[in-house]
């Protein structure tokens, strides 16, 4: 018979306590609430990084201009939206541009206007955006977009971050002919996931946005990055932080 080396048993012991100990491990990890994270553009890319070209553009207006020029991005998405009148989101972004230019009455060469213009397709990511996608694809869930942004302005900004694996897909509203918050903008997320809403999370940027998506009918987290103070529409998002920390803890919490 031949005898059995104590070295062998003690190897085969621990292999077998640490395979335990993982398969433990693997069971605490928590289930996450949600098949889908559907987040807004603006969520993962600062729209403030476009002042620094507004500001070397129009010097001492930067911050001023890039408010007033977003403010009327998305009140031009609103009327087109009300009165059935759709373009794609680059064009209306232009058209703001215009409009925010002739207001503060600066002139806005061609090579200006351009110079602009490519500042939406190069913005930056907040420090927290592209972690934050790892971790829950890694937790299983699908990610996508459901922005205003046009198809192009997304996929530029995305392969310029390098962030357009992390996407399951980059979904532009321009695909249904309508912008947020219309209802047929939130559906397209469930179209394109074929999920009930219970299983979508939505991440909002904007409170409108928020009010919307909760108003359809997804669970709602606000990432409130600028500490906005909340309207009062008679509706409120399920949940909200000035980062994406709170959203990750959102959807590893228990319901």
């Amino acid at each position: 018979m031949r005898s059995f080396r104590p070295a062998v048993f003690l190897s085969i012991v621990m292999i077998a306590s640490m395979s335990g100990l993982c398969r433990a491990q693997a069971q605490q990890q928590p289930t996450p609430r949600f098949k889908a994270v559907a987040f807004d553009f603006f969520v993962i890319f600062d729209p403030d990084s476009v002042i620094p070209r507004v500001e070397e553009t129009f010097p001492g207006k930067g911050a001023e201009f890039t408010k007033l020029w977003r403010t009327k991005q998305f009140e031009y998405c609103f009327l087109r939206t009300i009165t059935g009148r759709f373009a794609d989101f680059f064009e209306v972004t232009e058209e703001a541009l215009v409009y925010a230019a002739a207001t503060m009455k600066l002139e806005l060469t061609p090579d200006k206007r351009a110079r602009l213009m490519n500042a939406y397709l190069t913005l930056t990511p907040w420090p927290d955006a592209k972690e934050t996608l790892r971790k829950l694809k890694a937790a299983g869930l699908r990610i996508i977009t459901i922005a205003n942004f046009s198809e192009r302005m997304l996929r530029a900004n995305a392969e310029r971050a390098g962030m357009t694996e992390l996407f399951d897909e980059l979904l532009s509203t321009e695909v249904g002919g309508v912008f947020k918050p219309d209802p047929r903008a939130y559906a397209l997320g469930m179209e394109r996931l074929q999920l009930r809403k219970d299983e979508i999370l939505f991440a909002a940027f904007g409170g409108w946005d928020a009010y919307g998506a909760r108003t359809f009918g997804y669970t709602t987290y606000w990432v409130n990055r600028f500490r906005l103070p909340a309207e009062r529409l008679g509706v409120e998002a399920d949940w909200s932080s000035d980062n994406l920390q709170g959203l990750l803890e959102f959807v590893s919490r228990p319901e």
